[in-house]
């Protein structure tokens, strides 16, 4: 609740919190628009393999480019301005930055970046959930042998969901479920990139006068994202996946606490203590009435005893208007809309000067495995997240493991070495395996992870 009042005493003392932004893509740009306006706070430097996109993205959200830039880490430091580089590992070395954002959404250089931030005694924010699902297990383990932050990035959903868990918890209830809303129906998850604009309602043309994406907006559409949103939640809070993936249930906002609590009380839940997406569409393609698709939310109990305690909490449920089940045992709270970039200073400010993260991976509870979008062919190679052969799944961590499932976060540019047939889980027999620090740093999470819980290699 003071973070604000700590900024301005750094201002007061010329002595801001130097940040380093690692991607100027759509989340970059929306940091880049608040960070000037937060007291405080100097972001010190841009890396991005294009210059032109980080130029362009300063001239998007109001820099007087040609005031702000500086020639060099050492003038950024010292004149406050702001300097522009191609190398990511230059910007992380330089002297007197604190945070690091990783905002690529690539996990191997997500990964490359997390680890070269610890080195260096940089704080992290991963807006990158690719590579915090991909390896944030292991990823935790050098900050914290370092003793620095690495940190979910606030305006995203999962730090926002891991926010509302805290919450509860620290309030004495007990979490039912958590997660988000999207737009999604079942067959979206064939779509990719030359389908992804009619689901969406709009021309490639559009699209690309938008500078949208088509991989990522699928990836979006696909149910993939979610999966990775979903099991980034489940490893920062425990929360479990469902056995068979996301079910996505329609509901509304006035529905959720009849919807999201165990199947045995009439919802649609496995068990207590799970993370779902609802989906913003009926399946028959309706529009839900008071969808929750830009939302968050976190259900939660009166209490798993019956008793006058618990009935004074569900008196006070319906005194302060809290939407309710129809027994009122099960309660949701939800946060309609979620800012992206234009939070992430929250995250910045906690880890400089709190020394906390905004929610951050505690073990692998669940992971995102790739699944076939058609029948795939030996020798085919893999396109990755929101792509033309796969699509990720969530699934719980022991199940992939002792499936030897492929992560979708390596799932790019790997050949298959055998068939793969449609809707079949891929697992690291099926590809070929090439070398390389997000390999290897995978290969050695699972073993830890596979011995942990007793699960043969």
């Amino acid at each position: 609740m003071n973070l604000y009042s700590k900024l301005l005493q750094r201002q007061s003392e010329n002595n801001p919190v130097r940040v380093g932004l690692i991607g100027s893509g759509k989340f970059g740009s929306m940091f880049l628009s608040q960070v000037r306006r937060t007291p405080g706070m100097h972001l010190m430097a841009i890396a991005d393999l294009s210059p032109d996109r980080a130029r362009a993205a300063l001239v998007n959200t109001g820099w007087d480019t040609d005031a702000a830039i500086a020639g060099s880490f050492d003038e950024a430091l010292t004149s406050g301005r702001l300097c522009l580089t191609e190398d990511a590992e230059a910007l992380i070395a330089a002297p007197g930055l604190e945070v690091v954002i990783d905002a690529t959404g690539s996990p191997a250089a997500g990964i490359r970046h997390a680890l070269l931030a610890a080195r260096h005694g940089r704080h992290m924010v991963m807006v990158n959930v690719e590579a915090d699902v991909l390896a944030g297990a292991y990823l935790v383990g050098e900050f914290d042998r370092a003793g620095l932050v690495y940190s979910m990035a606030y305006g995203d959903q999962p730090a926002l969901v891991c926010e509302m868990i805290d919450w509860a918890r620290t309030c004495g209830f007990r979490v039912v479920a958590a997660g988000k809303g999207t737009k999604y129906l079942p067959q979206y998850t064939a779509s990719t990139p030359d389908t992804v604009w009619d689901h969406y309602g709009l021309t490639a043309q559009q699209a690309a006068e938008g500078g949208m994406n088509p991989q990522m907006f699928n990836s979006f559409l696909d149910g993939t994202k979610s999966a990775l949103e979903m099991a980034a939640i489940s490893n920062a809070s425990g929360l479990i996946a469902p056995r068979e993936g996301l079910l996505f249930p329609p509901a509304g906002t006035h529905d959720l606490p009849q919807v999201l609590k165990p199947r045995a009380q009439g919802g649609m839940l496995e068990q207590a203590g799970m993370v779902e997406v609802v989906s913003s569409l009926e399946r028959d393609g309706r529009q839900v009435q008071g969808d929750l698709r830009w939302g968050v939310y976190v259900t939660l109990e009166a209490s798993e005893d019956s008793g006058a305690g618990a009935d004074y909490v569900r008196r006070c449920f319906g005194e302060y208007g809290v939407v309710t089940d129809r027994s009122g045992r099960y309660a949701t709270l939800y946060r309609p809309s979620h800012l992206i970039g234009l939070e992430l200073g929250i995250s910045v400010a906690s880890a400089a000067l709190r020394g906390e993260p905004t929610g951050r991976t505690n073990d692998l509870v669940s992971d995102v495995v790739a699944v076939a979008k058609r029948p795939l062919a030996k020798g085919e190679i893999l396109d990755g997240e929101g792509g033309f052969t796969v699509w990720g799944r969530l699934a719980r961590a022991g199940d992939a493991l002792s499936r030897r499932g492929l992560p979708i976060g390596l799932a790019h540019n790997m050949k298959l070495s055998r068939p793969v047939g449609e809707g079949q889980m891929l697992s690291w027999d099926d590809v070929e395996v090439k070398d390389s620090q997000a390999v290897s740093i995978r290969r050695e999470m699972e073993d830890h992870f596979r011995a942990k819980l007793g699960i043969a290699g």
